[in-house]
């Protein structure tokens, strides 16, 4: 991946609807967003590493950690369009939105995401693993059907595909969050409006497919623990007691 100049972006607002502040909640000893700077940051793929915001608070917790900031607009109404703005102001290749509630995350998840734009027709990439079974009828975790060549078919809160014959189908697979775009189709993206699908699923990746741009899946190396709530917290907290990361 070295022919490519890659930057991290890390969305972090504070205002959450489900879990208040979640970004600086802290999480065995860190605040959340800290724990997912660090796992980028230790890959070694991506150069800069930086959390985009609007909020002056997130911006002080981070400087006081020696995390780079990129101070976005407060009208942005998603986190690619926060990662937009951070492509204009720092220039790169791929740009790899990384979400801020994810603290799970290990260095070993970029890889095989950036691995996929050794491939030209790639666009757009992003990850998926395999469904744990008490998720399958779980509209929180995200459904993605692929081409035999990893191209993103569809995604759907929905259980797909549909085991019509109820024949014991366990094969889903759960789309995890991230996503790298090279430069171009992330500015495509972004200038959008959101489309049929998008808002029928509350799924802004459908935005990609209905508009014609390839999007990637590659497989992660494990699931993660998406932090929306205080028991998504506790869950967190004991899986990183204990663990260290140094960039």
């Amino acid at each position: 991946m070295s022919k490519f100049h890659i930057a991290a972006v890390i969305p972090a607002r504070l205002s959450s609807t489900r879990l208040s502040r979640k970004v600086l909640r802290n999480i065995a000893g860190r605040p959340m967003v800290e724990w997912v700077w660090r796992a980028a940051k230790a890959s070694g793929l991506m150069d800069p590493v930086v959390v985009a915001t609007d909020s002056e608070e997130v911006a002080a917790v981070c400087r006081a950690r020696n995390i780079p900031v990129a101070m976005t607009s407060a009208t942005c109404p998603s986190g690619s369009d926060r990662v937009r703005e951070v492509a204009r102001q720092i220039d790169a290749d791929i740009y790899v939105n990384i979400q801020g509630d994810e603290p799970t995350l290990t260095p070993a998840f970029f890889p095989p995401l950036l691995a996929l734009f050794d491939r030209p027709e790639v666009e757009v990439a992003t990850l998926a693993v395999r469904c744990p079974p008490e998720e399958f009828a779980d509209p929180n975790a995200v459904k993605v059907v692929t081409a035999q060549d990893g191209r993103a078919l569809y995604f759907s809160r929905a259980t797909v595909p549909f085991d019509r014959d109820g024949a014991g189908f366990t094969g889903y697979r759960k789309h995890l969050g991230i996503y790298a775009y090279r430069k171009a189709a992330l500015e495509r993206f972004a200038s959008l409006p959101p489309s049929p699908l998008e808002k029928i699923e509350r799924l802004e990746q459908l935005r990609l497919l209905e508009n014609g741009i390839a999007l990637y899946v590659a497989e992660a190396p494990a699931d993660t623990i998406g932090v929306d709530t205080e028991a998504d917290l506790e869950r967190a907290e004991a899986a990183l007691r204990g663990v260290e990361l140094n960039p």
